[in-house]
């Protein structure tokens, strides 16, 4: 029996209650196609699709929204060449895609979270998986070993950071994505006796600015700014992984995205 757009979008869905207003739906083609191939990514970009459609995949599963927008709006791209020439390639491609975001972070543990702890190896070191942040307790290496360790695991260029790169850390709060927020990452320090918290993005005059004070009055308290797609592609690589497991007579890819901010 034929495997449908359908089929995979349950099998997804399944572990978690539905979520009745989310941004996780089929953002283009039919539920009832065939699936041939399902590539994953952090986002589906110009250069994404053109690859899943290479690589034979009519499904193309994307965390983020592929038209600049969380909320799917495009009021404000009406007449925009770039917009115009995406939408036109992913219809006359024929191509199934569907955003899983809010449903894969609902996974417990969150799947986005699992892929980035994976790419890290540190499974072992997992003290306990909260809603938003995993605790760590690392055998003990100083923020500049941290970073350098960081930035090979992950393949990133440069990090940013607040803290002494001197100071050893042992216990650290792991947050992906976009929840730096001082409300959410400050009292951590203090609630889970953090040395470090490594966040992918965050409000800049918040949760750094903290850091800051804290390091001027002698605190262990440091940071790690890995950056949004560079904490959350991980766990869709770890998606395709799952993918493959869960229907392996269908070929599954990964896809990996570039960075879109370069270094000077």
């Amino acid at each position: 029996m034929p495997i449908t757009v359908q089929n995979v979008l349950d099998k997804l869905m399944e572990p978690v209650e539905r979520i009745p207003k989310t941004v996780d739906t089929l953002k283009a083609g039919n539920l009832g196609t065939e699936i041939k191939g399902i590539a994953t990514a952090f986002m589906a970009t110009h250069k994404v699709i053109e690859q899943t459609i290479a690589l034979g995949a009519n499904l193309l599963i994307t965390h983020e929204g592929i038209y600049f927008s969380h909320h799917d709006d495009t009021e404000f791209l009406e007449k925009d060449p770039v917009y115009d020439e995406k939408r036109r390639l992913i219809i006359e491609s024929g191509l199934a895609i569907y955003r899983f975001h809010d449903y894969w972070h609902r996974y417990q543990p969150d799947g986005i979270m699992a892929g980035l702890i994976q790419a890290l190896d540190w499974q072992a070191y997992i003290e306990e998986n909260q809603q938003a942040v995993t605790i760590l307790t690392i055998p003990p290496m100083t923020l500049a070993q941290i970073s350098e360790y960081l930035k090979v695991r992950l393949g990133i260029q440069y990090l940013r950071y607040s803290g002494d790169l001197a100071m050893r850390c042992t216990r650290i709060g792991l947050l992906a994505g976009y929840r730096g927020g001082g409300s959410l990452c400050i009292p951590l320090y203090e609630q889970e006796e953090l040395d470090l918290i490594i966040y992918g993005e965050g409000p800049e005059w918040e949760t750094p600015e903290y850091v800051r004070d804290a390091i001027k009055l002698g605190k262990n308290r440091n940071l790690i700014v890995l950056g949004h797609m560079e904490s959350e592609e991980p766990g869709m690589s770890y998606l395709s992984q799952c993918l493959q497991s869960m229907f392996p007579s269908i070929p599954t890819y990964f896809i990996p995205v570039e960075q879109a901010l370069q270094v000077i």
